[in-house]
């Protein structure tokens, strides 16, 4: 997985993502010096409605996507999904074999680890330490909390060797430590990208799609991000929910992303997207159904 930026902005729907960029611009515009208290307040009640206009329309989506079927949240659906993933970044479908996963893959991440690909420089794996800190004080990854702040945003290792891989390993043999890697790759990647993609009109598919996209490029707001990636591509081509074609819009979604990660590292194997992706696609699996047949990095793989 290779990705940057900021993941905060992960759980929200693309209305949130605007109202974020569009409110602290408003402050950066307003006229230097002493602020006065009719202007606060302006500002103040703007904010407010800004946030109650935010909240009506999530309550709106959310009564979409649970109209919507279930989609790639389906239980064999979503077990198909993360064997799909896992051909991809440890070149297994048996994803629960790979929890105690950690290796250095010279891309500037730093650590690449666990069922996703959680990373030390990109942000995930510290939230992940965190977070499963807090339910689980005392654990064998709280004592390099300290070093994984200094280290976010980076490729290094500084404070983490020697010691993190091993008791990563050690602790991914906890069934606390894998039921927190799940629920954060769901909270994170999963969860926002099949309630994006429901919104965007996009079937099971497009909903893997989605969060294949997320998963490599990161939920940021950096230009190399999901949520860029999928701005370029509505320069292109219609949602289906916005009356266009769900094969023209997963068509162009994929060729965004392909010059997308060639952009970024040129000499990065595409097969996620060449052999698996656009092989579902111009075949019109829409729905993702079995058995699928694809290759990752030459390798020949069958899912019944």
């Amino acid at each position: 997985m290779k990705r940057a930026g900021v993941l905060f902005l992960a759980g929200l729907p693309v209305v949130a993502t605007a109202v974020y960029f569009v409110l602290p611009s408003t402050a950066a515009d307003a006229p230097a010096g002493p602020t006065s208290v009719g202007a606060q307040s302006s500002r103040d009640d703007a904010k407010d409605r800004a946030e109650q206009d935010h909240e009506q329309q999530r309550d709106e989506d959310d009564k979409t996507v649970a109209s919507l079927p279930p989609g790639l949240a389906a239980p064999a659906k979503r077990e198909l999904a993360h064997r799909l993933v896992a051909s991809a970044e440890h070149s297994t479908t048996d994803w629960r074999s790979t929890y105690g996963s950690i290796e250095d893959r010279d891309d500037d991440c730093g650590y690449t680890a666990g069922i996703i690909g959680f990373c030390t420089g990109t942000h995930d794996l510290l939230t992940l330490v965190e977070h499963y800190t807090r339910s689980s004080p005392g654990n064998g990854l709280a004592r390099y909390l300290p070093a994984l702040r200094k280290v976010d945003g980076t490729g290094s290792h500084e404070g983490l060797d020697p010691g993190f891989t091993e008791a990563w390993k050690a602790e991914s043999e906890l069934p606390e430590f894998r039921a927190a890697q799940e629920k954060e790759r769901d909270r994170v990647y999963f969860e926002p990208a099949v309630r994006l993609a429901k919104l965007d009109g996009l079937g099971t598919l497009g909903q893997f799609v989605y969060y294949d996209a997320m998963v490599f490029h990161g939920t940021g707001t950096d230009e190399n991000g999901f949520y860029a990636l999928r701005e370029r591509v509505l320069e292109k081509a219609k949602t289906p929910a916005a009356g266009g074609s769900e094969t023209a819009y997963l068509d162009a979604f994929l060729d965004v992303r392909r010059e997308t990660m060639l952009t970024r590292y040129p000499d990065r194997d595409t097969s996620r997207v060449d052999t698996a992706q656009r092989r579902f696609l111009q075949a019109g699996n829409l729905d993702l159904d079995t058995p699928l047949t694809w290759e990752m990095y030459g390798d020949s793989y069958t899912l019944s």
